[in-house]
């Protein structure tokens, strides 16, 4: 036997079933709205990808800028040593000049000149004794003085103070000098003022470049010292 619906009936399922309907839409829409979100978080994502790939494409492009930089400094380096190198060959060819032709003809003459009556010049001095070797830029002698002298490209304490050890050493090892004056005198092309008044004052003769010829800087009262 079929159910009978009274109006009443019918309109509370027409009412349940617009509920149903309006849940469904709502649901619907919410459903939409995520797949809305998602894809909105998706295109973000892509464009953060994107932006990263950018980013390392940029930091590949300095790198590869950085390293050819690099490559550019290390040729600028190779050049300024080459430079440098040649550089200083020349300065030793200067200083192997300036000894040839200014400092070795002069010096008989200008120690003669200051009443040390030095007859002999010896150029590249080398003595041997035992595991002691020594070193002489040029010495001069006569039968009863010795002056033994450093030459530099431009002379600086240090070579001052060396060369005051090489003179002590000289006395131990040159037993052939025993008797004889020993006098020390540091020559350049370049004297800075401060170091010619140190030599000075360690009793060293002091020569320097002057014009196309080369001079003693100390004065003429000046007395060296005697080792």
């Amino acid at each position: 036997m079929t159910q009978a619906y009274t109006p009443e009936d019918v309109w509370r399922l027409l009412a349940e079933l617009l509920a149903a309907q309006k849940e469904t839409e709502r649901r619907f829409q919410e459903t939409d709205r995520r797949f809305q979100e998602t894809d909105r978080r998706f295109q973000d994502l892509e464009q953060r990808f994107q932006e990263t790939a950018q980013r390392f494409q940029e930091t590949d492009r300095r790198f590869q800028e950085t390293d050819r930089r690099f490559q550019e400094t290390e040729r600028l380096l190779r050049e300024e040593a080459r430079q440098l190198n040649q550089q200083i060959g020349k300065l030793g060819n200067r200083l192997g000049e300036f000894v040839e032709w200014q400092v070795r003809p002069a010096v008989l003459r200008l120690f003669q000149s200051r009443g040390i009556a030095v007859s002999q010049l010896y150029s590249d001095v080398i003595l041997q004794d035992g595991n002691e070797s020594l070193e002489i830029d040029l010495l001069v002698v006569n039968t009863d003085e010795a002056v033994l002298i450093e030459v530099k490209t431009k002379l600086s304490q240090g070579d001052v103070d060396e060369h005051l050890e090489r003179i002590a050493k000289f006395r131990r090892l040159a037993h052939q000098y025993r008797g004889t004056k020993l006098l020390g005198a540091v020559a350049g092309m370049i004297v800075p003022p401060e170091v010619a008044r140190y030599a000075y004052r360690q009793g060293l003769f002091v020569l320097a470049q002057s014009g196309d010829g080369v001079t003693i800087l100390n004065d003429p009262q000046f007395q060296p010292r005697a080792w």
